[in-house]
């Protein structure tokens, strides 16, 4: 018979036993910061470089790269992102920045964003925006050296 003493034990030896699994074990996060397979809240990762700030991508102008499906405004950007996916990509996979600094993921907003020497970085809102524009270039060195293990 399973007396409350008995259950409450099995629930603690659950709880540690999960606890205790290896990293590998655990369900990881994707690379890329997406919601329904969309990467990055379905904007155009390009247009930020044009510096048009947030545009929202169409699924007409949409392709597959490392894991998620990107969006684009216009076939030409599609095209150039397909082009040098690298170069335009945002940094930490699009989660935000200043979380990667501090050794945690969050998810991104399209508005809080910046390019910082060449590079896409968007970030959770734009009070996170400021605080991790106040230790750059630190800020992104901290991030990338979290970056993938905060991944899981």
């Amino acid at each position: 018979m399973l007396t409350r003493r008995s259950a409450l034990g099995i629930l603690a030896l659950g709880t540690t036993a999960g606890m205790s699994l290896p990293r590998a074990a655990r369900a990881a996060e994707p690379m890329v910061f997406q919601s329904e397979g969309i990467a990055i809240n379905g904007s155009d990762a390009v247009a930020y470089f044009d510096g048009a700030g947030p545009v929202a991508g169409d699924a007409a102008h949409a392709i597959d790269w490392n894991g998620a499906t990107w969006h684009f405004a216009t076939a030409e950007t599609r095209e150039a992102f397909a082009a040098e996916p690298d170069r335009f990509a945002p940094a930490f996979g699009g989660y935000c920045a200043y979380a990667a600094s501090r050794g945690y993921l969050a998810p991104t907003i399209p508005e809080a964003w910046a390019i910082h020497e060449g590079r896409l970085f968007l970030n959770a809102s734009l009070r996170a925006r400021e605080l991790w524009t106040r230790d750059l270039p630190d800020a992104i060195a901290a991030g990338e050296a979290n970056w993938p293990a905060i991944l899981g």
